[in-house]
């Protein structure tokens, strides 16, 4: 297995969270990024870049962390248990988007890299990420559109690669508690090194690289669409389902609170507002409804 060269993964991430809010601030038109460096105690640091109160964008992250120490957290080891007693690291770009506009979609993406050493042994080491969409008031164009791209960009690395990685996705961003999708799903791997380093962080860049591709088309056709006071509270509504996804399901989030990672770094991803109204059900034939009955449940989009 070909050794890994992190030096190199971490230029990539750092010059893909400069890319990202780039794009993301000319999509935007007005808003820009601030950053917030900050360091870990236990090992590492990062840099969270947060922009608020946008034209299009309410509040968004794209965060850098790199971070390291002698012993792996809880969350890791249970879920591979021959890292105990490695020292480890972790590097990665994650961000969520939260814009103003019901009609433009919440989206989120991430790319990691993890390597784990022992002395006298081979490192364990892989890549993770992916990115999915959260729409409240869907168009199929603009899902089959985000779909086509990840197809496109899984292509090269086999004609597997796409169907696979695509229901991983529609496994993963799933609450179980309310029996739907987050979103519309998109990518999500992990542990993927199944291929020799070079190959795999090929894939890894690929993934980092097509989320703009991916994303600003949509921002672009839907965030000049009117809206009004119905559609906002409908928008809050479902912005607590991504509440709760993070706070009970997601990996990352408790593997950074479980690292000693900045906690308001972790937490960047949730929605500046949100609401929840007890038993609230959507009348039969809304649009509301439509998001129910045709896109929160995985389904073939290509």
């Amino acid at each position: 297995m070909s050794k890994p060269d992190v030096a190199q993964v971490k230029a990539f991430l750092l010059q893909l969270q400069d890319e990202i809010c780039r794009g993301l601030e000319q999509a935007d038109g007005a808003g820009h990024f601030v950053e917030d460096a900050w360091s870990r105690e236990g090992g590492g640091g990062g840099r969270t870049r947060v922009l608020r109160h946008g034209a299009v964008i309410e509040q968004g992250g794209v965060n850098f962390s790199h971070v390291y120490g002698d012993a792996m957290p809880a969350s890791a080891t249970a879920h591979r248990p021959e890292l105990a007693g490695r020292k480890f690291e972790a590097m990665g770009v994650s961000l969520v988007i939260h814009p103003h506009n019901p009609y433009v979609p919440t989206s989120h993406a991430n790319v990691r890299f993890f390597i784990a050493e022992k002395e006298g042994e081979e490192p364990i080491w892989w890549f993770g990420g992916g990115f999915d969409l959260t729409p409240f008031y869907p168009f199929a164009e603009d899902v089959q559109h985000w779909h086509q791209v990840s197809r496109d960009l899984c292509q090269p690395f086999g004609d597997e690669i796409y169907p696979e990685f695509k229901s991983w996705c529609d496994r993963y961003f799933f609450l179980k508690h309310r029996n739907e999708t987050r979103g519309v799903g998109g990518l999500f791997f992990d542990d993927l090194n199944r291929w020799p380093f070079a190959d795999c962080f090929a894939f890894m860049q690929a993934v980092g690289r097509g989320y703009l591709d991916a994303y600003l088309p949509i921002i672009e056709r839907r965030k000049a669409l009117p809206y009004g006071e119905r559609e906002r509270e409908f928008q809050l509504y479902r912005r607590g389902r991504y509440v709760e996804f993070n706070l009970v399901y997601d990996r990352g989030t408790l593997f950074g609170l479980q690292t000693g990672g900045r906690t308001e770094s972790i937490l960047m991803s949730m929605p500046p507002l949100a609401r929840w109204e007890y038993d609230w059900q959507p009348e039969a034939g809304t649009p509301e409804a439509l998001l129910y009955t045709d896109y929160l449940t995985p389904r073939e989009w290509l």
